[in-house]
């Protein structure tokens, strides 16, 4: 298995979802499991656009990550190439529903035994980090 994949339903309209990810101040305020800070040098949130950023872990441990932001359909999807090591893809999907929007967070590894190896953090992490950014959609439309 090298793909994890999450959803949410989240009480805002896909525009307000995507707003979290769209302004760098607000994706650097949730991004990353529970625990975690980001400190961004670079987010070009377009298409072909850079990111590059250092999670600061709970262990004291900092994380360098270099993404690129593949494709951004304004409220609908984001993709995101994680070029650094460990090398995956991610794609958000925001679509309408009953409750507001629905999430659908699919990460894919590029390395299926790294992904094996660290099923249980990631699978964890992925739903930390919707438990974030729900929280920031929730507190920004309060």
């Amino acid at each position: 298995m090298n793909a994890f994949n999450a959803s949410r339903e989240i009480p805002a309209t896909a525009e307000e979802v995507f707003a979290a990810f769209s302004h760098p101040e607000r994706l650097a305020r949730w991004w990353g499991p529970k625990g975690f800070t980001s400190t961004f040098s670079v987010c070009e949130f377009r298409n072909g656009g850079r990111w590059s950023l250092i999670m600061h872990g709970p262990d004291g441990k900092n994380y360098s990550n270099e993404s690129i932001f593949a494709e951004i359909v304004p409220a609908e999807k984001i993709v995101i190439e994680h070029v650094s090591k460990p090398k995956y893809r991610l794609t958000i999907i925001l679509s309408p529903s009953r409750a507001g929007t629905a999430v659908l967070w699919s990460q894919e590894f590029e390395n299926s035994k790294f992904a094996e190896s660290m099923k249980l953090f990631l699978s964890t992490a992925n739903e930390q980090n919707l438990d974030r950014l729900s929280a920031e959609v929730i507190s920004a439309t309060a």
